[in-house]
């Protein structure tokens, strides 16, 4: 009860956050050049007009970038977003339910029911937090929050080590590691971890495909990889993207996680002020150097199958390698399989497509070497896990990381599906 009378007072409190004044964006706007060719596009069209850019997504179709307004219509340039702040604040939590918690005091999550309240808006840091020790008030036989490390500005970086602990059924360990908000702007990735998560606990022993998961599966779970970052994106700056610790120069903190893994780690020369700087060496982010620790020395024992790691956005399915496209993985027909089949299993569930794809031409790294080194996903496919994918969740651009809270639960259930179709594959005996 005293979580839940906890977490009725933290989202009344969300409100509060959401009030803060975050940085305005209303000099901006976010373009779109449909071309392969975005080397041109940076070094020919961008930076001779300005240096205050950042790039959202790259693909081998296309590359969106943040610019000035001040630069005028560019030629080749579609604008996918005019009034940025608009859809900034669109993306916050909705002052009419928090004005209702406020005056009804009514409880915003029932385990033994329905999850809608919580999963009607994104959430805060505390929120998310408050809401996961619920959990595993509510599901100690299943449920164990695990401290993976400390952040740069003193927040815990947590894991749910969900499992029923049996090693009758599950003898050599044989786990399941999910992650979101690497990137601290792409809450959808935040809200669909924390929605396996809530499916994998109610649906156990009701339903046989869910008790199966658990009872042959661990899972190790970090919903919010980046919670310096993510609280940063509430109380400061919604589209900030590294965490934000310390670099050489005091005005530009931060370091990319997703470029700070010790796997095929180098500089991409890019100065502390962008938002893909990579650090001086490799793990310098704490986050990446807290979760080595974890999982090699904390969690060496455990058998690694399958790694998920979820972002946004462009609604892709991205497979081993990031850091070049002339390396090419040993099971490269295992992992097209499960690519295409995590794909077709989003489709069948809410009929949107997930293109399938290399992580180096989503990362750009065959036009320019650096840009998909020390990955994530890279690095768990080399050190741990059998299968790794990253699934980049909707949209396909016209929201960008600003997708509406009204589209949480959609892309959560297409999630969820992908979820279950990788467990289905991982325990299947001829695997």
């Amino acid at each position: 009860m005293i979580c839940i009378l906890r977490l009725v007072a933290i989202l009344a409190l969300g409100i509060a956050i959401a009030e803060c004044k975050v940085r305005s964006y209303a000099d901006y706007m976010i373009c779109r050049f449909q071309t392969p060719d975005q080397r041109h596009v940076i070094e020919d069209i961008v930076r001779p007009l300005t240096n205050d850019y950042d790039i959202w997504t790259r693909n081998e179709d296309f590359i969106d970038i943040r610019l000035p307004k001040k630069v005028g219509k560019l030629e080749g340039c579609d604008v996918m977003i005019e009034n940025l702040d608009q859809v900034i604040e669109e993306s916050f939590p909705n002052r009419m339910e928090i004005d209702e918690v406020r005056s009804s005091g009514q409880v915003p999550f029932d385990t033994l029911g329905s999850s809608d309240f919580f999963f009607h808006e994104y959430r805060d840091l505390e929120t998310i937090y408050t809401w996961l020790d619920l959990l595993e008030h509510s599901f100690p036989h299943l449920v164990t929050i695990e401290w993976v490390g400390e952040t740069y500005e003193g927040r815990s970086l947590k894991a749910l080590h969900i499992s029923t602990k049996n090693p009758e059924t599950n003898p050599e360990k044989k786990t399941i590691i999910m992650t979101g908000g690497i990137h601290a702007r792409e809450w959808i990735s935040i809200s669909s971890v924390c929605w396996t998560v809530y499916q994998l606990l109610t649906k156990y022993g009701v339903s046989k495909k869910e008790t199966k998961y658990l009872d042959h599966l661990d899972f190790l779970i970090i919903p919010v990889f980046n919670p310096d970052g993510y609280a940063y994106t509430w109380e400061h700056d919604r589209l900030w993207r590294k965490n934000r610790q310390e670099t050489f120069v005091p005005s530009c903190p931060g370091i990319d996680i997703d470029h700070s893994f010790g796997f095929q780690w180098t500089s991409n020369n890019e100065f502390p002020c962008s938002e893909e700087y990579s650090g001086e060496q490799p793990f310098e982010a704490i986050e990446a150097s807290s979760w080595d620790h974890y999982l090699n020395t904390t969690k060496g024992e455990y058998k690694v199958y399958g790694f998920l790691d979820f972002h946004s956005y462009s609604q892709e399915v991205l497979y081993p390698y990031a850091y070049s496209c002339e390396a090419v993985p040993g099971d490269l027909e295992n992992l097209l399989e499960l690519s295409y089949g995590l794909s077709k299993a989003i489709r069948n569930r809410s009929n949107k497509y997930y293109k399938v794809t290399a992580a180096c031409k989503d990362r750009g790294s065959d036009l320019t070497p650096g840009l998909g080194s020390g990955s994530a996903l890279d690095f768990m496919y080399h050190h741990r896990a059998h299968w790794a994918f990253q699934l980049k969740l909707r949209d396909t651009g016209n929201h960008g990381f600003l997708l509406p809270s009204k589209f949480i639960a959609p892309v959560g259930k297409e999630t969820y599906a992908a979820v279950k179709y990788f467990c289905s594959f991982i325990l299947d005996p001829s695997v």
